[in-house]
């Protein structure tokens, strides 16, 4: 665990949620609320004021809606923060959406209260936070879509292969630079190079994928 709690921003339109939740995140150490809102406006200000380490996002919100928001703040609008989906809604189409928009994690509001916060606590570790019927969603539309040839025809490099390896372990890639001993900008660079070359848009989907294929750190 770090030695400073993380901080998390809940934006939620639902009020008696959104208190379940921040009551959830009172329980655990490792996290520190600085905001909350039922507003996507007001959650893009808010990340922009804060900056936090992770930001937990509904996405059917009422206004700006949540993949609206998801993609201000991948935009820039929450510097390097972590965000997390929190939905009731399980439909590919929705999962595929916020994955390919840059969502960190994918958590469902049907978990059991102690499944959302061991997920956080991972997130908290520089782990995805992805419930496994979600990752069993995305997994079957990777498969049907056929758009990763094998992966020996894709031309990745050893470097490449390491860090994918250790995306499907779920690593964020400040954690990949510090098991590797480079830094997180190279990270950067070499997951952009691998995504390309496996025809994917995001590292939750290589996630996902390389699990699949056997990959492991």
């Amino acid at each position: 665990m770090p030695d400073e709690p993380q901080t998390i921003l809940v934006i939620d339109d639902h009020p008696l949620m959104r208190k379940g939740i921040l009551q959830l995140i009172d329980l655990e150490a490792s996290l520190q609320l600085v905001g909350e809102t039922g507003n996507g406006q007001d959650g893009l200000d808010l990340a922009r004021q804060f900056q936090p380490d992770l930001i937990l996002l509904d996405l059917n919100m009422r206004g700006l809606s949540g993949l609206d928001t998801l993609k201000a703040l991948k935009a820039g609008v929450a510097g390097e923060s972590w965000v997390i989906i929190l939905t009731v809604s399980d439909s590919e189409e929705d999962v595929i959406a916020a994955l390919r928009a840059g969502a960190d994690g994918y958590l469902l509001k049907d978990m059991e209260p102690e499944d959302v916060l061991h997920s956080l606590r991972a997130a908290v570790q520089g782990r995805m936070a992805l419930s496994d019927r979600v990752a069993g969603i995305l997994a079957e539309a990777l498969r049907h879509e056929c758009r990763v040839g094998p992966v020996t025809a894709a031309g990745l490099t050893e470097r490449e292969r390491e860090i994918l390896a250790r995306i499907a372990a779920g690593h964020s890639n400040k954690l990949i630079a510090r098991e590797l001993k480079i830094a997180e900008g190279t990270v950067k660079v070499h997951v952009k190079h691998l995504l390309r070359k496996l025809n994917l848009d995001s590292r939750v989907e290589a996630a996902v994928w390389a699990v699949k294929q056997g990959f492991r750190p």
